[in-house]
């Protein structure tokens, strides 16, 4: 498949609860047409190291994991949740995981860089500075 202007750089490897798998997947399957950037989280998750989720590691980002992150150029360190896409709302900093920041975001440690393609076709990258918020670091499995 080739680079498409909404596509997300696939990471080589990223690690997934059992159960964002199980539910990400799920989700997928719900909406029929595939965008780029579902087709990206669907070969993410298909190449996902899966492990429950009492032993997912503390830097991992999963499913409504809170994180602070700082644009390339230096700019202004900010706070995004990753959610599911009902949940979803930019001025409140929640990014859907179907979007292309928030598929970037999925499976990514802190601290660390993901990068994606806008629709514009322009790269843009974040440096994930830490994990605020992890709800498996805090004992919450089901979130």
């Amino acid at each position: 498949m080739s680079p498409t202007a909404t596509q997300v750089a696939a990471p080589t490897f990223i690690t997934v609860t059992e159960l964002d798998y199980v539910r990400l997947n799920s989700l997928i399957a719900s909406l029929g047409d595939a965008s780029p950037a579902i087709e990206r989280l669907e070969e993410a998750l298909d190449q996902a190291d899966q492990v429950p989720s009492d032993t997912i590691p503390g830097d991992v980002i999963t499913m409504h994991t809170q994180v602070r992150v700082q644009d390339m150029d230096g700019g202004d360190v900010r706070t995004l949740t990753l959610c599911y896409p009902k949940e979803a709302d930019p001025t409140k900093g929640n990014v859907s995981v179907l979007s292309p920041i928030g598929a970037s975001l999925l499976g990514s440690r802190a601290p660390g860089r993901v990068s994606w393609l806008a629709p514009d076709g322009a790269e843009h990258a974040l440096d994930v500075v830490e994990i605020v918020f992890q709800p498996e670091a805090h004992g919450d499995y089901t979130a």
